[in-house]
This record gives C-alpha cells, structure tokens and sequence, in this order.
C-alpha cells in the first residue's frame, strides 16, 4: 500500500489545500488557499501534499469545486486527509485485494478511494461520505485519475445497503462504537477498520472487525497512539488553557507517594481501560511529566518525580458520582490476591509482585489501606 501511495499524482487528487497564517491563539484564524493551477502556489503547495502531515482540503463546510485561490479568515477546517504514514498503516493492516468490494465510508480528499481503485479496480469501489460537496469533487478528481467508483452521499453510519455485501469497509473517521449496520454488511471473509473513541481524545482505540467465511463475526479492539479525527455529531473534551493553567498553579487536595513511576506511554491498553472506566480523563500531553484532567468535574491529577527519586502524585478531589462509582470497582479490582496495589497506586497493578500475593494471600497492603479519594 505505501507503494501505490507513493506514486499516486496527490497535486490531481488534491489540487488545492489551505495553510495557516495566523499564529497560535490569534483569532479570526488567517488561511490561505493554495493552488496548483498558480504557478506561484505550486512549490509550497509541493511541500504540504508530499511532507506527509495532513492536507487541509474544505473550511467552513463550503464547495471544494470552483473555489478561488487567496486569503481567508475566521471559521475552521472542516475536511481534512490523514497523515500519510498513518493511512499506509491502516491500507496494509486493510490487506486491500484485486477485485475486492470496497466500502470507503467518509470520503475526505479521497485518498483512501484512489487507493482502492488502484489495487482493487473502480468498479467495486463505493466512497460515501455526508458531505455533498466532498463526494462530488472526489468524483470529479478521481475521474482526472482515471477512476470511476461510485460516489455516494449519505449518513456513514448506515454504509450502503444496496451495494453490499463488501469485502472490506474502512472508515476514515473515529465514532463512539462501531456502527451495526456497517457489520452487517460484510461479506463472509471480510474485513472492517475503524477507530472508537470515547469523549476523551487522548487514549483511542482500532476496532477490527471480520466475519469469517462460515458467516461468524470476531472482533479485536487495539489500543493505538493515533487515530482519525472524531466524526459528525460526536463531542469530545479538550483542556482550555485556563484548566492547564489552574492545574499547574492550584494546591492539591491530596497527595500519595511511590516509588514506583506511572505507566509509560506505551502502555496503551491501560490507559484505553482507565479512560472507559473513570470516565472523561484528558491527558496534556504538552506538559513537561504526567498530567490528566476531567474538565467535566473540574478534577486533576500530577505526577512528577521528587528528588529522592520517589513520584509524588497530587489531585483535586472535585470526583463525579459516575467518577467514583468506577473508581470503586478498581479499588475491589485491584484488592484481589492476584495483586499487591491497591486504587491509590492503580497503575501498577500490572506490575505488581504477583507471586508474593499468592503465596500470603493477602489483598493490597504494601502501601497502607486503600481509600477512595
């Protein structure tokens, strides 16, 4: 799949793309239209398609054909690709075949469907996406291409009944679960990718979805580090800079000390866990050691290290009800024998000295009682 990526004419499929002028926090955001028909557009223009970020194709919903090249101002980006390394991965993880019925759910700029007809030939190809104005000029640009899939404009959600089954669905956007509709219309042996995520942005989720050839469904969700961007109608919370501020600022309510270090990044599956189960975490990925906030509640956490090499863990105690429900059923989990912490050492349960709960069979008592916060 990164082959085809690699040699697929992005300046037809993408032939203009906004960049930002304005610095950060300035508003109204200043945009600039490039275009590949200006000459004087075309070296920058080079750079955004090739570079491998993201290309912002569509702002403030509006029709991509026939649009001027310029200045604009105010709104936001509306329509975008995905980077490209992520895309390649998804493609390969796709396993995209000859002759395959491809379903593209979320047309975009349409990189996902020039793929599939490459590999897969234009005729089983259907892209379907909301958004009128991105089906028609993805229609329009595939076609300069050389491509001719079915260009659809409808609710993603409910895929495209009348062209199913299909052996592989994509979608190009992250939804709270996977749509039933969309398994529905699998084909036997086949495959559908798409990305859950919860209200947080921070922790996302692969789910892979196959129904086998004798006609059962299995499924396998991953924790991963990057994911689309969520879809229409789905709300996720983000910390304002007042919120990063307060938690930098504002003295804790509480405070715990380890020795032991939070879990790292790369411990996705956990984090996937604690955001399902304590319910609207954010992390700031910005700060300098681990911080997470609840911008719901108003609650936070900081974990940093001391000089005595211990990690001091300090938080507001402003916890949702729903908050501490979950809270509680960690603190049951985690008092098991299988380990040996307990809720106010929760990230290291996994790690915990296992053996020795078993062999004294007693709960978390290594670091005194377990309290709920």
């Amino acid at each position: 799949m990164r082959e085809t990526l690699l040699v697929l004419r992005r300046e037809v499929l993408m032939p203009q793309s906004y960049v930002r002028r304005s610095a950060d926090g300035e508003k109204p955001r200043r945009w600039d239209l490039l275009d590949w028909a200006v000459p004087q557009d075309r070296e920058e223009l080079q750079k955004v398609l090739y570079g491998g970020a993201s290309v912002l194709v569509q702002r403030d919903g509006e029709p991509l054909l026939g649009r001027a090249s310029g200045s604009r101002s105010g709104a936001s980006i509306t329509s975008m690709s995905t980077v490209m390394g992520v895309t390649a991965s998804l493609l390969d993880e796709l396993d995209l075949r000859p002759r395959q019925r491809v379903l593209d759910v979320g047309t975009g700029a349409g990189v996902t469907a020039a793929v599939a007809c490459q590999v897969c030939g234009d005729q089983g190809v259907v892209t379907l996406d909301r958004d009128r104005h991105l089906t028609q000029a993805a229609a329009a640009r595939l076609a300069d291409l050389g491509f001719r899939p079915e260009a659809v404009c409808g609710a993603g959600d409910e895929g495209c009944p009348a062209r199913a089954p299909f052996d592989r669905i994509f979608v190009s956007y992250a939804v709270a679960s996977v749509p039933p509709a969309l398994v529905e219309q699998l084909a036997p042996g086949g495959r559908l990718l798409v990305h859950v995520t919860s209200v947080s942005p921070s922790w996302p989720a692969l789910a892979v979805v196959e129904r086998t050839l004798d006609g059962h469904v299995q499924a396998e969700l991953r924790a991963v580090e990057f994911a689309h961007r969520a879809g229409h109608g789905l709300e996720q919370i983000w910390p304002t800079e007042g919120f990063r501020q307060r938690i930098t600022a504002e003295p804790a309510t509480w405070t715990q000390r380890s020795m032991l270090p939070p879990p790292a990044d790369t411990d996705r599956g956990l984090w996937l866990a604690a955001d399902h189960l304590l319910g609207g975490p954010v992390r700031d990925f910005g700060a300098e050691n681990l911080v997470i906030g609840a911008p719901g509640c108003g609650s936070w956490l900081r974990a940093e290290p001391l000089q005595s090499e211990n990690v001091c863990c300090t938080g507001a105690a402003n916890i949702s009800a729903r908050a501490r429900a979950n809270r509680t059923t960690l603190s049951n989990e985690f008092s098991e024998p299988r380990t040996i912490n307990h809720l106010t050492e929760w990230w290291h349960w996994p790690y915990g000295d296992r053996h020795r709960a078993l062999q004294t069979k007693q709960p978390a008592t290594l670091y005194g009682p377990a309290e709920i916060p």
